[in-house]
């Protein structure tokens, strides 16, 4: 498949790969992920007004760079190299990404806000019985005077503890698993009523469970049409996955070239290992996942515009392909290093977790498989 980055989309990704070297290397993560805030805040004001990465994929009337989807897919690629925890995953992809659809009015002051690095996002979607089915919900939001009362629980949301607001899905209307009656709310993570327990997660991030107990919000809150929300966060959420699979494709990057690196320099009966035949056809099926998952993953994003159904077939693809990659470039890459791969000083033990965490995240390779083939029968019929 042949792709080529526009000249500004190239500096783009220049000026993200040069930052991160200088000041994203393995030991600083290390510190970082290892104190008590699990991130160092002047990393985020740097990417705001040093960089200007933050208005990446947004339109220049709202003061951004003018890019979009292929802008994020550029910057989470070289996060993924870099392994950066910074929450551009819930802020610029799923909070921008609700901002920029849904038609709320308050849209362009928020984005403003998340372009300048004020406002931090994350998305309290998930629910401990709902797995991948996200109009699955127990957490309600009930009509009080002109604004709304949300209670219930949202389980392992990324970077809420870092969050300035979440983006709650709740039901307004409908039975626990209809797809009507399903509502998107903007809640101030300060609210009256918001508990937040949290926690560091295996890959070096940080989440919490969010629980809502009668959050009083108002009538502005509300993002899109109430209860019809569901195909706006099956696009967000789209969205948020081809920016996943391009966050694994530089992870795999990463695994594939420190598993080459390791190779050369590790002896056996007086060879390097890399003269065995045997690991050469394994570090070659590795490259070949990856490269397979680079193509899958550029045809995800520009299918992101497309209709609903060649979105979701597009994306759904894209992850079956990348979550089995992610599994067999990250075990063999610890294979071929042995224990000492997964001790805490080797940098390819946390390119594993994470691209292992990646695996399940906005659903499987099973969920994905199901996915398509639904999709592809619906669209037969």
């Amino acid at each position: 498949m042949d792709f080529n980055f526009t000249e500004e989309q190239s500096m783009l990704r220049d000026t993200v790969a040069s930052y991160l070297q200088d000041n994203y290397d393995f030991e600083k993560r290390r510190k970082m992920i290892g104190s008590d805030a699990g991130r160092d805040p002047a990393i985020w004001s740097a990417f705001a007004n040093e960089l200007g990465i933050l208005g990446a994929p947004f339109s220049e009337d709202l003061g951004g760079l003018g890019g979009g989807a292929i802008e994020n897919m550029i910057v989470m690629e070289e996060f993924g190299k870099a392994l950066v925890v910074e929450p551009y995953l819930g802020t610029v992809v799923i909070g921008g990404g609700f901002l920029k659809h849904s038609g709320y009015a308050g849209a362009a002051d928020l984005i403003g806000s998340v372009i300048e690095g004020k406002t931090i996002f994350a998305f309290a979607y998930a629910e401990p019985q709902a797995r991948y089915t996200w109009q699955d919900l127990k957490t309600t939001a009930k009509k009080d005077g002109a604004g709304w009362v949300l209670n219930g629980h949202k389980a392992v949301v990324v970077g809420a503890p870092w969050a300035t607001h979440l983006i709650v899905t709740a039901r307004t209307g409908g039975g626990q698993r209809d797809a009507d009656g399903v509502s998107v709310f903007i809640v101030e993570k300060g609210a009256k009523g918001v508990v937040t327990r949290d926690y560091p997660t295996v890959d070096g991030g940080r989440a919490s469970e969010a629980y809502f107990e009668n959050v009083a919000v108002g009538a502005d809150a509300l993002i899109g049409v109430e209860g019809k929300a569901l195909p706006l966060v099956n696009k967000v959420i789209d969205e948020a996955t081809a920016a996943t699979c391009a966050e694994a494709v530089g992870a795999m990057r990463q695994l594939h070239a420190g598993t080459l690196d390791y190779a050369k320099q590790r002896k056996q009966f007086g060879t390097a290992i890399a003269n065995f035949q045997v690991l050469q056809h394994r570090m070659v099926d590795m490259f070949m996942n990856l490269e397979q998952s680079v193509s899958m993953t550029y045809m995800a994003t520009i299918k992101l515009s497309e209709d609903d159904a060649e979105r979701a077939k597009a994306v759904s693809a894209a992850k079956v392909q990348i979550g089995k990659a992610c599994k067999f470039v990250g075990q063999n890459a610890i294979q071929i290093h042995g224990g000492m791969g997964m001790t805490d000083e080797l940098a390819i033990g946390h390119y594993f977790k994470r691209a292992t965490l990646i695996e399940g995240l906005f659903g499987s390779v099973d969920h994905h498989l199901r996915r398509y083939e639904g999709l592809s029968f619906d669209k037969a019929a």
